[in-house]
C-alpha cells in the first residue's frame, strides 16, 4: 500500500458515502412532496411515516461523510467547513429542523400545530437537496478561498490560520454562479424523484400510487433537462489539473479528458444514468412492476454520483479549486493526512462492509411490511 494507493482509497471511500448520501435524499424529496402526493391529511401522515422510518440513516451518512472528509482530508475540511461556514451551518440547521419535526409535529403540547412542523420538513427536502447539490457543484467550479500553509510554521502566531475565505459571504457566493444552481436545483429534483419512488414502494395506499406517475413525470422532466445541460458543461468546460510538482493549471476539457483516461469511470458513469431512467421507466410504464423502480434509480444514483466525484479527484485533478487564487486549490496529494492516519484508518475501514450488512438487516426488518392506514392511527406514528 503506497501513499498514492491510500489517497485514491479514501477519495474512493467518502466519494462512496457522499453519493449514498445523495440516494438516501429521497427522505427529503419525498418530504418536500408531501402534500402534493398524499393529498389526504390521511395520506400525508404516510408519506411522513414512510420517510420517518429513514431520516437518521441520511443525518448519520452526512455526519459520517463529515467525519471520513475530516480524517482524510483535514485541510479541505478546515477550508470548506470553516470558510464556507454559512452554507454548511443553514445545510446543518434544515437538518436539525427535520430531526425536531418529526419528533414534535403531533406531541401533546404542540402550541405551534402539525402544520408548522411539517412546513419545516418541506423547507428542509427543499433547502437540504439543493443546497448539498451546490456544495458539490464547487468541486467543479471553485470556490473563493486562500490557503497559505506558511502560516504554520509562523512562530509570532498563537493561532495560525492556514485557510480562509476570501469574502464575507463564507459560502453563499457560490449560488450566484449559475452553473451551480442549476446542478443545486438538479439534486433537489432528482431526490423528489426518488421520494416519489420510495413512497410509492414503502406505502400501501390507492390514491398515493394513483398520484405517483403524475408527480412522477413533473420531477423527472426538469431533473433531466438540468442534469443533461449540466453534464454538457461540464464536459465542455476548463478543469483544474496539476502537475506532479502540484502546480496547478487550467487544461481545456479536463474532465472530457478524465472521461478517456479512465475507461471505468466513463463506464460507471453510463450504466448508472441508464439505471436511473431505467428505474423512473419501469415505474411509468410497467404497471405490473410498480414500487420496483426505486431500486433500479438508487443505485443509479449512487454509481453515477460516484463516477462524478472520482472524475472531480482522480487523474492529477484539483477536486477543490480556488477562484481567488488557484495555486490554493485542494488536490489529494496536498490536502491528505499522513500516510500513517491513512494507513491505520485502512485497517479500521475493514470493519465498514459489517456496518453495511446491518443496515441492509435493519432496512429490511423496517420495511418488511408496507405502510397502511391502521398503523398511522396508532399514538407511536409521527
Amino acid at each position: 500500500m503506497t501513499y498514492s494507493f491510500l489517497q485514491h482509497y479514501w477519495c474512493f471511500v467518502v466519494a462512496l458515502l457522499a453519493a449514498l448520501l445523495v440516494f438516501l435524499l429521497f427522505v427529503q424529496g419525498a418530504n418536500s412532496c408531501m402534500r402534493s402526493l398524499g393529498g389526504t391529511p390521511q395520506g400525508q401522515r404516510l408519506v411522513l411515516n414512510s420517510t420517518g422510518r429513514k431520516w437518521e440513516f441520511t443525518f448519520t451518512t452526512l455526519v459520517t461523510f463529515g467525519g471520513a472528509f475530516f480524517a482524510s482530508y483535514p485541510l479541505f475540511y478546515s477550508t470548506s467547513f470553516g470558510g464556507a461556514y454559512w452554507l454548511w451551518m443553514i445545510i446543518l440547521f434544515t437538518f436539525v429542523l427535520q430531526a425536531v419535526s418529526y419528533e414534535f409535529q403531533n406531541k401533546l403540547g404542540n402550541f405551534l400545530g402539525p402544520r408548522t412542523f411539517q412546513t419545516f420538513l418541506i423547507l428542509n427536502g427543499l433547502l437540504g437537496p439543493l443546497l448539498l447539490g451546490g456544495a458539490v457543484a464547487t468541486f467543479f467550479e471553485g470556490s473563493n478561498f486562500i490557503v497559505v500553509k506558511d502560516n504554520m510554521i509562523d512562530s509570532g502566531a498563537l493561532t495560525p490560520v492556514i485557510s480562509r475565505w476570501a469574502n464575507a459571504s463564507h459560502g453563499l457566493d457560490a449560488l450566484l454562479n449559475p452553473w451551480v444552481l442549476v446542478f443545486g436545483l438538479a439534486v433537489m429534483f432528482l431526490a423528489r424523484v426518488l421520494g416519489i419512488l420510495y413512497v410509492t414502494n414503502n406505502v400501501d395506499d390507492a390514491d398515493i400510487r394513483q398520484r405517483a406517475p403524475r408527480m412522477l413525470k413533473a420531477n423527472a422532466v426538469p431533473f433531466l433537462i438540468l442534469f443533461v445541460a449540466y453534464l454538457v458543461h461540464l464536459l465542455l468546460k476548463d478543469g483544474y489539473a496539476y502537475t506532479d510538482e502540484g502546480v496547478i493549471y487550467m487544461e481545456p476539457l479536463k474532465y472530457l479528458h478524465n472521461l478517456l483516461d479512465m475507461p471505468y469511470v466513463l463506464c460507471l458513469l453510463l450504466c448508472g444514468i441508464v439505471s436511473v431512467l431505467w428505474g423512473i421507466g419501469t415505474e411509468l410504464w410497467r404497471s405490473e412492476r410498480q414500487g420496483k423502480g426505486i431500486w433500479y434509480a438508487g443505485a443509479g444514483v449512487v454509481v453515477t454520483v460516484l463516477s462524478l466525484l472520482l472524475l472531480a479527484a482522480w487523474n492529477h485533478t484539483a477536486y477543490y479549486p480556488s477562484t481567488a487564487d488557484l495555486q490554493s486549490s485542494l488536490t489529494m496529494q496536498n490536502s491528505c493526512s499522513s500516510e500513517f492516519t491513512l494507513r491505520t484508518m485502512f485497517y479500521v475501514s475493514l470493519l465498514v462492509p459489517f456496518v453495511l450488512a446491518y443496515i441492509v438487516y435493519a432496512w429490511r426488518a423496517i420495511d418488511a411490511k408496507k405502510i397502511t392506514h391502521d398503523e398511522v392511527s396508532t399514538d407511536h406514528a409521527y
